[in-house]
């Protein structure tokens, strides 16, 4: 669900347990979506793990900013792809994302070089190159039969 709090967008999902130890509904707004492990860490691999979601999310909002960009701009940009894959943080060596745009060979330089600079201003790749702040709390539930 999307909220507006003193003019700033929050956003919100739900997460469930379905019927086995890690599969996952998560409810965002009116859309449903599966996660789960995949089947060497326990889960039923029914769905894509936490860690690629955020890839998703990374990958497919970097798409979509260069899309409205470019349609604002009036520039047809043909299909754009985007491929992230990253390394999750370890001890000592920072989260490391490898991010990909795929443009038509036929775009002029101009048009490349403003795009992957837009690419880098998605709300998801601020997100994860800004400060992050917790604020986490119990709440405790009656147990359903």
């Amino acid at each position: 669900m999307t909220t507006r709090s003193e003019g700033v967008a929050v956003m919100k999902a739900s997460v469930r347990r379905k019927d086995s130890a890690f599969k996952h509904t998560v409810q965002v707004r009116d859309h449903q979506l599966t996660v789960d492990e995949p089947l060497e860490s326990g889960g039923d691999d029914a769905g894509p793990d936490p860690q690629e979601l955020l890839a998703v999310s990374l990958a497919s909002c970097t798409a979509i900013t260069m899309e409205m960009y470019a349609a604002r701009k009036g520039w047809d940009i043909g299909n754009v792809e985007v491929d992230v894959q990253y390394t999750p943080a370890e001890r000592g060596c920072p989260t490391k994302f490898d991010v990909v745009l795929r443009l038509p060979d036929d775009l002029p330089e101009e048009q490349v070089e403003r795009l992957q600079v837009i690419a880098a201003k998605c709300p998801v790749h601020r997100t994860l190159d800004g400060e992050v702040m917790f604020q986490e709390r119990v709440e405790r539930t009656h147990a359903v039969a």
